[in-house]
């Protein structure tokens, strides 16, 4: 792969080589993720001010901004220190001031000397019943012209707009002409301007529409953003699709020992799952495909369906979940249907020590393990497969791309099933697994209860205990969860301690249980174990218990401060209930008044339990990086891009980059060359790596 092309070079210089940046100036640029002049073309305009010129400042509507022509009339010094320098002017139709509260006489007489004609541009406000503009943004001699409407930049402190413009249109200046790398038919079929003029049309608006995510311009823009990010994706997943796998084909006979043992037929939608994940691991080609189902859709048996096939080839396979609990869970309701088919599955967490984890990783590396459930600890240098053919991987989304090309790089020819409970959009689904093919379930197995979502405000918390203290003299079980405190673990805390003491005075000390996110592992394993078999009735608990915990007997959940919550969170939260034969309730308590937002939120609770519709309705309310949890989710952060209402413009790019490399594997015909262009443009240079390996 030959380096960078050379007609790219002047966008990847250093920031000093355009207009008015020295060394100082390009250090604050960093703090605005600018470090190359190609970094300035993709920060556009958030807003912009109205420029256009009025004949008097009475024209303009005040306090705001107005541009207008003046003659320069007497100059006022002010009479002691520390009073502001003020100038007569007039327009065409009345006197008004122009006033400076630093700056010396000198300067102020060389800029506005009395007599002159200047066009004035900056904010104004009435003073007295007299127009005022203080230290005006733009003082233009006879001649020179303001843009009609001014683009406003993101700024850092330190940084002008003035410097920040300057250097955009230097930037501008470089852009060399390139061929285009967006099909032709689907330039014309949306009006979208060719590359260089783009950029020109993004930063210089002519108005509020120029700045909109819709404007021809900017849609353009993202588009080229997206194509770029989903033929990364594509390159991924086509040198993946060209790497060796290994020929996992069961002959279906402890498979059919499990459907045996099973009190229920599966869905049509696990059949499904389960014959593609078959038919993936038959081929000689790596499996990397993702599973996404909502609460309850019953994923656990797909996988295990999954991890009997490697078995069944007479090797191994691997079960992964992000916590202690999850991965005991997952042993505990898979071991009685790998006993039933005669397979032996093994748990290695973090806890197994000294002897007895030696003891685990013989009999992996002999061979005798044929599936092992474990958390991440699976993935240390010591531990060794004999013959490791599949992967399943609990996602929860602690587990993002990079991770997965570490499993890749460890056992490169081991098929990988990555398990989601999230419902993802479709868009954001290809934004962050557009490397991956993906199986859903969306129907949910019969026998589970439909769980009635009611919304109660936190005033009548009284009526909420007393139905619990019934509900629980009937031998149920609930989950109480504490709000969400700001970022802070400690305040978290200090919210589930205080319920756990009330509500141990008003039910009794035995029934209480407490877990949070603080608690030594083996004190929350004990503490749950306690809830799972009956011992306690209610479990006090922030978020951790949202992740995959199975209590048949647990019928209501009760979420303090539900406002507080992400809508996905709500949902997966909901979902702990309604596993068993019981009327399950999920209340949400709020504290009133409750804002837009979260009303909407609560509302959508109350009409669904489509995790997939959630979701869609969550991307609007709350916007792409809230969904996945930004941190961890390894989205790419787009310039231009708006996924929330550009949504439509990923699925199109994901169609068409597979499109591209189907009809030109290698980038090399015209607009193949073009899309090169694009990846260097972008940074993308990692997909064009993958090229060269292919």
């Amino acid at each position: 792969m030959s380096g960078r092309p050379e007609r790219l070079f002047p966008l990847f210089a250093a920031l000093e080589t355009l207009p008015g940046i020295g060394p100082k100036t390009a250090k604050l640029m960093a703090n605005l993720r600018v470090a190359v002049p190609k970094d300035l073309l993709f920060t556009l305009p958030t807003g912009g001010i109205d420029r256009s010129p009025v004949a008097s400042i009475r024209d303009a509507t005040l306090p705001g901004v107005a541009t207008v022509p003046v003659t320069v009339g007497r100059h006022m010094p002010p009479a002691t220190k520390g009073r502001p320098y003020r100038i007569e002017v007039d327009d065409a139709r009345t006197t008004f001031q122009v006033v400076f509260f630093r700056g010396s006489a000198d300067m102020h007489m060389r800029t506005l000397p009395p007599g002159a004609r200047r066009i004035l541009s900056g904010k104004a406000e009435l003073y007295d019943g007299v127009a005022q503009m203080p230290h005006p943004d733009h003082v233009l001699s006879e001649g020179e012209t303001l843009p009609a409407y001014e683009p406003v930049y993101p700024l850092t402190a330190g940084l002008s707009a003035k410097v920040v413009t300057k250097a955009v249109e230097g930037a501008l200046k470089r852009v060399p002409d390139l061929p285009e790398w967006i099909d032709p038919a689907l330039m014309a079929e949306r009006g979208w301007p060719a590359f260089a003029d783009a950029l020109r049309a993004a930063h210089h608006p002519d108005g509020a529409a120029g700045l909109a995510p819709e404007f021809p311009a900017r849609q353009r823009l993202a588009y080229d953003e997206l194509l770029a990010h989903q033929l990364t994706l594509a390159l991924a997943r086509a040198s993946d699709r060209r790497r060796k796998g290994i020929v996992t084909e069961g002959n279906g006979r402890l498979r059919r020992k499990v459907l045996a043992a099973l009190p229920y037929v599966p869905t049509a939608a696990q059949q499904r799952a389960v014959e593609e994940i078959a038919a993936d691991m038959a081929e000689p080609r790596r499996m990397n495909r993702l599973l996404q189902g909502d609460v309850g859709s019953g994923k656990t048996l797909v996988a295990l369906m999954a991890l009997l096939t490697a078995a069944e080839a007479g090797g191994q396979a691997v079960m992964m979940a992000p916590t202690e609990i999850l991965a005991r869970q997952h042993a505990e309701s898979l071991r009685p249907l790998a006993d039933a088919a005669g397979v032996v599955l093994e748990l290695l967490t973090g806890r197994d020590k000294g002897r007895e984890r030696q003891a685990k990783l013989d009999a992996l590396a002999a061979g005798d393990i044929a599936i092992l459930v474990g958390t991440h600890a699976v993935f240390q240098r010591d531990v060794a497969f004999a013959d490791l053919r599949l992967a399943v991987i609990d996602e929860q989304h602690r587990f993002g791309v990079r991770q997965r090309l570490l499993l890749g790089e460890k056992n490169a020819a081991t098929d990988v099933l990555v398990m989601t409970a999230t419902p993802i959009p479709r868009s954001l689904a290809l934004t962050q697994y557009g490397d991956m093919d993906l199986s859903v379930l969306d129907e949910k197995p019969p026998g589970r209860t439909p769980v009635v979502t009611a919304t109660v405000p936190v005033a009548r918390m009284d009526d909420v205990v007393a139905k619990l203290r019934a509900a629980i003299s009937e031998g149920r079980q609930a989950y109480w969860v504490c709000p969400l405190v700001e970022e802070s673990e400690a305040a978290d805390l200090a919210s589930a301690e205080e319920r756990f003491r009330a509500l141990r005075s008003a039910l009794g000390e035995a029934i209480v249980g407490l877990v949070h996110g603080q608690m030594p592992p083996a004190e929350k394993d004990a503490a749950m174990a306690r809830f799972v078999a009956g011992k306690t009735s209610v479990l006090v608990a922030t978020t951790v218990i949202e992740v995959g915990v199975n209590v048949p007997n647990a019928s209501i959940m009760v979420i303090e401060r539900a406002e507080t919550f992400g809508l996905a969170q709500l949902h997966q939260l909901r979902g702990r209930v309604g596993r068993g034969r019981a009327a399950s309730t999920c209340l949400l308590m709020y504290r009133a008044p409750l804002g837009e937002t979260a009303e909407a939120r609560l509302r959508i609770l109350r009409e669904t339990e489509d995790g997939f519709r959630i979701s869609e309705e969550d991307l609007q309310l709350r916007g792409a990086g809230d969904v996945i949890g930004t941190a961890q989710s390894g989205l790419p952060r787009f310039r231009v891009a708006d996924l929330e209402r550009q949504a439509g413009l990923m699925a199109l790019a994901s169609r068409d980059a597979r499109a591209l490399l189907a009809a030109d594997p290698k980038l090399e015909n015209p607009r193949g060359q073009a899309a090169r262009l694009l990846l260097w443009l972008t940074e993308q240079d990692r997909a064009l790596r993958l090229l060269s390996v292919g």
